[in-house]
């Protein structure tokens, strides 16, 4: 199995993640069940998924394909998957989406189970929730995504639990320094979504020319860059040529001139949609002020 996809970063629970896995948000249920296939047959361990990404099934449906043609067991997989929205509130209807989760995936239980959003004046009656799955055993860590300092500041002042994983938009187009920053003090592991930023970096000059002086392609430098931050990355890919290539990036290392190169990219620009992104407070509304799938990671 390919050594560069075993566990790499310890968490402030002391279980052991990847710290490059597979992403699979927005891809078809065919797509998803044969991209899920094709990266437990390639040595991949760490998946991630999410209700609202709609393909929870065919993640599930893709590891048991895994498990059948290469002899793999649940335990050698690390599973993530993240509470939806529109389950969001009390622990009765948090536990009833998440085993509905559990059922689609085909597993009674997720090595981390994370919050999807900070929906404001629910996320802490959730995040008690989830402390609740965690200490049953149903989830081996527990953690949130998408939490600036302020909310993250108010759910530690409220949890019994300090966050495992804090997974954010983070590439060298944005850095988010605050709450990575906050987030190490706390020793709350930084994950990042969208670590090649969707494709727009690229053909960025600096990062050709960086990609070239180590015979690596750009998306290797963003990624090799990324962990050097010390971030766990989940790039999406559907091909099985580019799931190899984003994880062969552990036989060098980007100088300190170098990343400081890449670090002059920031602009602090989200995704185009993430600044529109209401807080809503009614869990049955998220999906109408967020209709469109594209538009949420």
């Amino acid at each position: 199995m390919n050594q560069n996809l075993q566990p790499k970063i310890q968490l402030n629970n002391g279980l052991l993640m990847p710290q490059v896995g597979l992403g699979v948000w927005k891809t078809p249920l065919d797509v998803t069940r044969k991209m899920v296939s094709d990266a437990l047959a390639n040595g991949y361990v760490l998946l991630d998924t999410a209700k609202q990404y709609g393909n929870e099934s065919a993640v599930g449906q893709g590891m048991q394909d895994a498990f059948n043609s290469t002899g793999r067991t649940r335990q050698s997989i690390f599973l993530t998957t993240k509470i939806y929205n529109g389950d969001q509130g009390s622990y009765d209807r948090v536990r009833k989406g998440f085993e509905g989760q559990l059922k689609a995936l085909q597993t009674d239980y997720v090595d981390l189970l994370l919050m999807h959003w900070p929906v404001n004046d629910l996320y802490n009656q959730t995040w008690q929730a989830m402390e609740k799955i965690y200490a049953n055993g149903q989830a081996k860590a527990i953690g949130v995504c998408n939490f600036n300092v302020e909310r993250m500041s108010d759910l530690l002042d409220h949890a019994k639990i300090t966050p495992a994983i804090n997974q954010i938009e983070f590439n060298p187009k944005i850095h988010q320094p605050a709450i990575v920053n906050f987030c190490q003090q706390h020793g709350i592991q930084m994950e990042a979504w969208s670590p090649l930023g969707n494709g727009r970096l690229l053909h960025e000059p600096i990062i050709e020319k960086i990609a070239h002086s180590h015979q690596k392609t750009p998306a290797q430098i963003e990624l090799r860059w990324a962990i050097q931050h010390d971030l766990i990355v989940i790039p999406k890919t559907t091909h099985l040529d580019r799931m190899k290539e984003n994880a062969d990036i552990f036989d060098f290392e980007l100088s300190p001139e170098e990343c400081i190169q890449i670090d002059s990219l920031d602009t602090e620009e989200h995704a185009i949609w993430y600044d529109k992104f209401k807080w809503s407070g009614n869990p049955d509304g998220i999906d109408n002020v967020i209709a469109d799938p594209e538009s949420f990671r």
